[in-house]
């Protein structure tokens, strides 16, 4: 039996001018950690859109699109060197995982087996715990052809890591095309029955982090969304959005939706998407550069997040000014879904495979 879900991270960009050139992969190297070496990635595809990427937590550290007037710019935030990454960073553009998002207490119940995991926030797990995905060093390994190029990503997560049971075998490829696509697509096998929600927690701004999100444009397509409580724990509850501050089904500007007095989006929106169903999920539009950010997804949520808790410290983009400067849209299943039996499961068994497929589309209108 196979379990479907990829994660397929799409940018299409307008460009000026067209190129025979093929496109490139390119690396250096960005050090080590554990005398492991870290290497940084450039994909560029044929119409000079790039993707630069480490095998360290498979973060995305720039990701370069043109705006209406063709100039291009970088949409994602990222640090300088590999130093900074391991300094600390609320995990900008990494792979996130075992679990993305929370598990209330560090706790689940799986075949009458209680696991402990690590506790990470107040009394919580969160993003798979302290050493996760995004702290490992990953194996990679590079291909390309007429019209894409390839990063291949593995990493073996170990029986009993961050306390997840099971030998966890996990491969993400992103794939940059001559359609101006970067293509994330995430693929996991597991020998013992555990649990998985992988996302990528990229943060953009369309602005180039000229100014904060406060006057981007978003747009939710969403009818219910997950009531939380302390420490952001979903009640377990589906609700609808209708006539509260979380809908937002029509255009919004993010500066018109969120008071001065609290810290922004936090929230878990409950979307249609399904292993055979990719569906729009949500959008982002900044009228300045004319940039429009689009998620696809085959996951059932995705968290909109506006940064509330970014400082400014140790961040290359944004000078300073941290608070409110990104938005992500992270697809993936509910928090807390081990410990809510009326969430989508997130249970993976032997001789299942998970997939994910995930597409930030970018264009210009």
């Amino acid at each position: 039996m196979k379990k479907k879900l990829i994660i397929l991270l799409s940018v299409i960009a307008i460009t000026s001018c067209t190129s025979t050139n093929k496109p490139t992969i390119t690396s250096e190297e960005w050090g080590s950690v554990d005398s492991k070496p870290v290497y940084l990635y450039t994909l560029t595809n044929s119409n000079g859109v790039s993707a630069k990427i480490t095998n360290f937590g498979g973060i995305v550290v720039e990701f370069n699109v043109p705006d209406k007037d063709g100039q291009f710019e970088n949409i994602v935030i990222g640090l300088a060197t590999l130093d900074d990454y391991l300094a600390g960073h609320p995990s900008f553009g990494s792979i996130v995982g075992r679990y993305a998002n929370r598990i209330a207490e560090g706790t689940f119940t799986l075949d009458d087996t209680e696991y402990a995991l690590a506790v990470n926030s107040g009394n919580n797990h969160i993003h798979g715990g302290v050493e996760n995905f995004e702290k490992k060093v990953w194996n990679a390994t590079t291909s390309q052809d007429e019209n894409s190029v390839t990063l291949s990503l593995t990493y073996l997560s170990v029986d009993g890591e961050e306390g997840y049971p099971g030998n966890l075998n996990v491969k993400v490829d992103y794939v940059l095309n001559n359609d101006n696509e970067l293509q994330l697509h995430y693929t996991a096998t597991t020998d013992k029955p555990t649990v998985l929600n992988i996302t990528n927690h990229s943060y953009f701004n369309l602005t180039n982090f000229k100014e904060n999100i406060l006057n981007h444009h978003v747009r939710v397509y969403a009818d219910a969304y997950l009531p939380s409580g302390i420490g952001n724990i979903p009640t377990g509850e589906i609700a609808s959005v209708e006539d509260t501050p979380y809908d937002l089904r029509q255009w919004t500007v993010i500066g018109d939706r969120i008071p001065s007095s609290l810290r922004g989006f936090d929230n878990c929106y409950c979307i249609s998407g399904t292993p055979d169903n990719l569906v729009l999920a949500a959008e982002l539009y900044e009228p300045q550069s004319g940039r429009l950010l689009q998620t696809y997804t085959t996951e059932p949520g995705v968290q909109f997040y506006t940064g509330g808790s970014l400082d400014g410290r140790n961040t290359r983009n944004l000078d300073g000014q941290g608070r409110l400067m990104g938005a992500c849209f992270e697809a993936q299943h509910y928090p807390n879904s081990p410990n809510q039996p009326n969430f989508p499961t997130t249970v993976l068994r032997p001789g299942e495979t998970y997939t994910q497929l995930t597409k930030y589309k970018v264009s210009v209108k």
